[in-house]
């Protein structure tokens, strides 16, 4: 058999010319390629900052009235105008940012804790144990929010605390339910064999093995569910079953406005465009991470 010498060009074509990545560094790598996801991620972590530090370095307050500015539109001093008060709506905006931010962000916190483990653990352990589980989630489901919020307010008041109890019992089902149809495919594997045979506790199985590989999935819908939290706190502060006075949350600045919606549309534009921004935002935000973290979008 003859040998023949190949030339450079040949070598070259052999090479591998792209570095070697981590799931998660090809994940921000794709992430990264959506300039609509980053455009999301970009705005939301510029309200963040600004909704920390925005009311600190105003020289309004979102509760200090001033009658003699009531109704004043947008101007240099007050660039998205005054209520009826004669309050700074630009600083109460920020103010209901905090609000709906929180609401968001514990929401997310109680879809990653609770949701995650019961629907892992619902999905690992089957049988009876997964039947009465989902049972548990199927009557919750059927209970209104708006029920929940109304016997929370009759037991301890209303207010922002009334939203999160609200809120945090009943938004971790969705997520429970995901979680568990990708645990009952996932417990399978033959990689959770393994563990079983070297020993490992069905918590350690869980924690470890299962939930890692279905990240994915909890990621996107833990993103989902941040506007989805944002837009039920504006809706039961507008029906007046939200924070209170002098609190601004968006939508109690929707409701304050909705009386004089003809004379100063103003006054409900901006607290409008603050949650209609804030929830495409996220939106865009989930898209995007949705195909990251798919597999089969990997080029």
């Amino acid at each position: 058999m003859d040998w023949e010498l190949i030339s450079q060009d040949e070598k070259d074509c052999e090479k591998i010319v792209r570095p070697s990545m981590t799931y998660w560094q090809d994940v921000w790598r794709r992430l990264k390629s959506n300039k609509v996801a980053m455009g999301g991620l970009i705005f939301l972590v510029f309200l963040v900052l600004l909704a920390i530090f925005g009311p600190m370095l105003s020289r309004y307050s979102y509760y200090d009235q001033n009658l003699a500015l009531a109704n004043h539109g947008p101007s240099s001093s007050n660039w998205f105008g005054t209520d009826k008060h004669g309050r700074d709506l630009y600083v109460r905006i920020l103010y209901g940012a905090r609000i709906s931010l929180t609401v968001g962000i514990v929401a997310s916190i109680i879809n990653l804790v609770v949701g995650v483990l019961y629907g892992g653990i619902s999905g690992y352990a089957g049988g009876k144990v997964d039947n009465i589980m989902m049972r548990i989630v199927d009557i919750l489901s059927t209970i209104p929010l708006t029920l929940y919020v109304i016997l929370l307010m009759v037991v301890i008041g209303s207010g922002l605390k009334s939203i999160l109890i609200a809120i945090g019992s009943v938004y971790w089902l969705s997520m429970a339910r995901i979680v568990r149809g990708q645990i009952l495919s996932l417990k399978e594997q033959e990689y959770v064999l393994a563990a079983k045979t070297l020993g490992a506790s069905s918590l350690r199985i869980i924690l470890r093995h299962l939930i890692p590989n279905a990240m994915g999935p909890i990621i996107v819908t833990m993103t989902m569910s941040i506007p989805s939290a944002i837009f039920t706190e504006a809706f039961l502060s507008f029906i007046g079953l939200g924070v209170s006075a002098p609190q601004a949350s968006w939508g109690v600045l929707a409701n304050d406005a909705l009386g004089s919606i003809r004379t100063y549309p103003y006054q409900l534009f901006f607290p409008a465009l603050a949650i209609s921004v804030t929830m495409l935002a996220f939106n865009f935000l989930g898209d995007g991470l949705r195909d990251a973290l798919d597999p089969r979008m990997r080029k």
